[in-house]
Parts: C-alpha cells; sequence; structure tokens
C-alpha cells in the first residue's frame, strides 16, 4: 500500500545510505496490523459507532438484564415478572425526556431488541436510534466453573456467535457487548493465569467475530468488587488482565480503533481492611490504564460493579480529573447504580411507577453525565473507600488512612 516517490542512494564515508522518500501512504490503514479481511468501509462503520459511543459527556445505559435477572429485582419490590413490564420499563429508560441529552449508547438484551415502542410502534432500535442513541445487543450466554479452578469462570456463547451477531445486525444493532467476570482471591490464588487467558482470548475472539458481521465490538473484563484485596492487589491484577486482553486483540486481528473498553473500576476489595480516598482510587486507575490501554481505542465506559450512584460518580469524576495523558473518553455504562434507585420506587406500590422513574432517571443520568466531563460537584467521601475492619478488631476505621500504593508500585 506505501507509494515511493523517491528513492535515492548516496554513499557517504564510504557507507551506503538509503534514503526514501515517502510521498503519501494510500490510507492511514496501511499501518494497521488489525482488521485485514475487513473492507474500508466495514472499518470506517466500525470506527464511526466507536468514536458515537465515545461522545464527550454522554454514557451507556446498560440494561440488558436477561428476563430472570430483571424478574428477581422486579420481585424484589413487588412488581410481578412479566414481558410487558419488562417492555415498559425499558421503553422508559430509552424514552424519559431528556435521556437522551446524556445517552450515548443503550444495551439491550436480545429480548429487548424485537419490542416495540407503544409511543410510536417502531422497534426499541430504530426508537434509539432517532433518538441519537446507538443501540447495542448482549450476544454472552451464560457462565460456567473453569474445573479445578477454585471458582474462576468463563463465559458461554462464541460456537453460534457470528450467527447471533448477523442476526443483531439485522435487527438494528450496531454493537455488542461481551462480559468476562474475574474475582481476586488470593487465598485461593484467583483469578489463575488460566483464568485470565482463557476469558481474555475469548473476549478477543468474540470481538473478531463481531467486527466480521458489523457490530463494534465492546469488551468487558469484569473484576468484581467482593473481596478483602487491597488497592495495590487489584492494580496488580488489572493490569495482568488488560495487557493480556489486548495482547490477545492484537494477536487475533481486531481492529482495535472499531473497539471499546468497558473495565470495571479499578477499586479495594469491598472489604477490605485499608483505606483509600477517591483521589488515590482515581490515580490508581489512571496509572493502570497507562501501562496498557491503546490510544487507539476511543474510550472506555467504565461499568458501576455494586457501587451505589455517588460513589461511582464521585470515582468517575475523580478518574476524568486525574487523567492528564491519556487521550481516550472515559465515561459510564452503569447498570445497578442507576436502576436500583429507580426500583425502590416501586416498593409497596404492587406496579411499575414510570412517572417518577423517569424523573429520577433523568436526575441520575445528569449526575452521570457531570462525572464523565469531569464537573461532578459531590459532598463528603463519597468516593473513598473506608477500611472494613473484621468484628473482632477495634481499630477506628471512620477516617480514611492514607495509603503508600503508588510506592509499592514504585511510581511516587
Amino acid at each position: 500500500h506505501v507509494h515511493l516517490k523517491t528513492v535515492s542512494i548516496m554513499k557517504i564515508t564510504g557507507q551506503a545510505v538509503l534514503a526514501v522518500t515517502l510521498a503519501h501512504f494510500s490510507t492511514a490503514a496501511a499501518f494497521s496490523v488489525g482488521g485485514t479481511h475487513l473492507t474500508a468501509a466495514q472499518k470506517l462503520e466500525l470506527e464511526k459507532t466507536a468514536e458515537a459511543v465515545a461522545t464527550p459527556g454522554k454514557g451507556i445505559t446498560a440494561c440488558d438484564e436477561g428476563p430472570g435477572t430483571i424478574g428477581a429485582r422486579f420481585e424484589a419490590v413487588g412488581v410481578e415478572n412479566t414481558e410487558e413490564n419488562r417492555r415498559s420499563y425499558r421503553q422508559m429508560l430509552f424514552e424519559a425526556e431528556g435521556a437522551n441529552d446524556y445517552l450515548s449508547a443503550a444495551i439491550l438484551d436480545p429480548e429487548t431488541l424485537y419490542q416495540k415502542s407503544s409511543t410510536s410502534g417502531n422497534l426499541f432500535p430504530r426508537v434509539l436510534t432517532e433518538l441519537g442513541i446507538v443501540p447495542g445487543v448482549k450476544p454472552h450466554l451464560k457462565i460456567y466453573e473453569l474445573p479445578g479452578t477454585s471458582g474462576d469462570t468463563v463465559m458461554q456463547g462464541l460456537d453460534s456467535l457470528n450467527v447471533r451477531a448477523k442476526e443483531y445486525y439485522d435487527a438494528g444493532a450496531r454493537f455488542a457487548k461481551w462480559r468476562s467476570p474475574l474475582v481476586i482471591d488470593t487465598a485461593n490464588g484467583c483469578p489463575t493465569d488460566l483464568a485470565i487467558k482463557a476469558n481474555m482470548h475469548d473476549l478477543a475472539r468474540y470481538a473478531l467475530i463481531c467486527q466480521s458481521e458489523g457490530l463494534m465490538p465492546i469488551v468487558e473484563p469484569d473484576i468484581s468488587l467482593t473481596g478483602t484485596h487491597t488497592l495495590e492487589e487489584a492494580v496488580d491484577v488489572n493490569i495482568r488482565v488488560q495487557s493480556e486482553l489486548f495482547k490477545a486483540m492484537i494477536d487475533h486481528g481486531v481492529y482495535m480503533e472499531g473497539s471499546t473498553l468497558k473495565p470495571n473500576i479499578v477499586n479495594p476489595g469491598k472489604n477490605c481492611p485499608k483505606s483509600y480516598t477517591v483521589e488515590e482510587i482515581a490515580e490508581a486507575n489512571v496509572f493502570v490504564f497507562e501501562q496498557s490501554f491503546p490510544v487507539a481505542m476511543k474510550g472506555a465506559n467504565y461499568l458501576s460493579g455494586g457501587q451505589t450512584l455517588d460513589q461511582a460518580a464521585a470515582r468517575l469524576n475523580a478518574i476524568n480529573k486525574a487523567n492528564k495523558k491519556g487521550p481516550w473518553n472515559l465515561s459510564f455504562s452503569w447498570s445497578q447504580a442507576l436502576q436500583l434507585p429507580l426500583l425502590d420506587l416501586c416498593k409497596g406500590k404492587g406496579e411499575l411507577q414510570l412517572e417518577e422513574m423517569s424523573k429520577l432517571y433523568v436526575e441520575e443520568l445528569a449526575i452521570a453525565g457531570a462525572a464523565a466531563r469531569g464537573e461532578y460537584v459531590y459532598s463528603g467521601n463519597a468516593g473513598d473507600h473506608v477500611g472494613v475492619q473484621p468484628p473482632s478488631t477495634v481499630e477506628e476505621t471512620s477516617t480514611p488512612k492514607k495509603s503508600s500504593w503508588k510506592s509499592f508500585f514504585r511510581v511516587e
């Protein structure tokens, strides 16, 4: 693909020096190590989708829970788990007035992909597209425990992915999201090297298949918030996981410019006894990205992973303020942090409170959007991790202690 205009050979002090003037390249893709099987038009479409998802100040509403998962949330607040309730609830998440001011994309369960809006009669992918929200889908199936790994898991669904991906694209989806969950359990040696390699290679193969069918892949290495691990341990595991992921994607020939990352916020374990400030957590997240996150990728949309809206927003806000070098758009892709407060409005009512829910939802999205811009103003220590001591420990932990995660990695 390289066009040479001038090639001159000169002899200087007895040595031959080849001077090559590269006038121009046929396309910038001449440098690409990935996506060689894709046409220029396919690459352009994937990259445009990634750019749209990475719209500054906007994020993703993740409403891809299967009927069983969302049904359990409904039943916990006294709402019957019916297809119509699931449909009307998702419609509220898409059509709430002002929601599209803060949303660049929405992740749908396959069921929702084929449902219609009662407002327009159109299928939800068309509804979202007309609102300027890119519709996507969750294509993975069930989780499976790897034998002999003390609880490590992999996600199933790769075998039939190409067929389903084509169907989803034809139905209006323009991206997909695959979650690979991992747990830090140092006592049991988790995550094992086997689990990291298996999951990250699955994500790379998923991304390759999706791109071949026109879907921009979002890769989600999800390291759980559960556990007692320190921030230092979390940084170490996240670097191992992400570096394995990006190498696997490149080795598989994934077109990196046409893909997106959905990571967990790098946090100490929920029951970690050591305290950290929100600024330290933010610096740790930026440090992890600086080790391996390709600048070819447009952005990352953090999952909430069991954090409250206040916690997730404060931490995302601090991460955006701490990111001085990276060119990525850092935003949100939240489910529970946004939805659980909405469902709480239904307790004791017996049915969905759609009008109240839509108002609160837009207020929550405004918070998320501000955090994505680094402009969220929060009170107190919303984003701090306050150490959790075992019951037998009497040490005072109400005030976060200064940690030394930087010195642990010798970056101070």
